[in-house]
């Protein structure tokens, strides 16, 4: 995998046009810092079929990152052909919120604690970009990860008029950090979280650790992916290496 990530770097650097300095690290939360997809695709299927509609095991995956809003009405469009309402929409939504409380909690992300840790350590900024706007989530980020991850430094569901895919999601993460997209990288894992990361000019690491196919995480516009976070933890130090390396450079390569 460590192949394909420094032409990958290079080419985004191409692409940007201005040196690169790695100064903060925008990470999803569900599917990267908890393993929580689990309960959320048990918790949307079984609402969904309470109103009538049976959605495949592999879909709430797909869909993981945006707002319950985008969610329901996508999900009625793709499979009844309908339009629901505001009234629907947020009956399922509290429905789903509700399912949720009642599952265990979802386990950490082995071994995301202590590689954020080490990339704090070494004088990045870490910060939480997630379309989710339960208080119950986001409340176990400050429990799980410490001083790590500092409450404000995150962006929810709960500050964006557009969820993921679209860019507003990380847009607010750079203009509420006061980073640039070339002092910046994403952490990602679910389609539709790549997509909203790209569309903000964002380099994007992709960590497959649901079900899907890898190649969906590459159409969707990951620039690199890997297996899962402990792949991405054992590489980090060469990943850093590189990334340093290219600093110095101003993004061209070591002759």
């Amino acid at each position: 995998m460590m192949d394909d990530f420094k032409p990958a770097f290079n080419r985004f650097l191409q692409m940007l046009g201005k040196p690169f300095r790695l100064k903060a690290v925008f990470f999803d939360m569900d599917g990267v810092l908890f393993n929580s997809m689990p309960q959320h695709a048990e918790a949307w299927i079984k609402v969904f079929r309470e109103n009538g509609l049976d959605l495949p095991e592999f879909e709430p995956y797909l869909n993981e990152g945006s707002t319950a809003l985008y969610t329901v009405k996508k999900m009625y469009r793709k499979y009844l052909g309908q339009e629901v309402t505001v009234e629907l929409t947020e009956k399922i939504r509290e429905q789903k919120h509700s399912e949720m409380a009642l599952l265990p909690e979802p386990e950490v992300m082995e071994p995301m604690p202590a590689l954020l840790a080490e990339i704090k350590k070494s004088g990045i900024d870490c910060w939480v970009v997630t379309g989710s706007a339960q208080e119950v989530l986001l409340q176990r980020i400050e429990k799980e990860y410490g001083k790590i991850l500092e409450r404000e430094k995150t962006v929810s569901g709960l500050d964006v008029h557009h969820g993921k895919p679209h860019p507003e999601p990380y847009l607010k993460a750079l203009q509420k950090s006061g980073y640039k997209a070339s002092e910046s990288m994403v952490v990602e894992n679910a389609p539709l979280g790549v997509q909203s990361a790209k569309a903000a000019g964002l380099f994007t690491i992709a960590l497959n650790t649901g079900p899907l196919d890898p190649q969906i995480l590459k159409d969707a516009g990951a620039d690199v992916v890997f297996s899962g976070a402990k792949e991405f933890a054992d590489k980090w130090p060469e990943l850093s290496g590189i990334l340093a390396a290219d600093c110095l450079n101003g993004g061209r390569k070591s002759s």
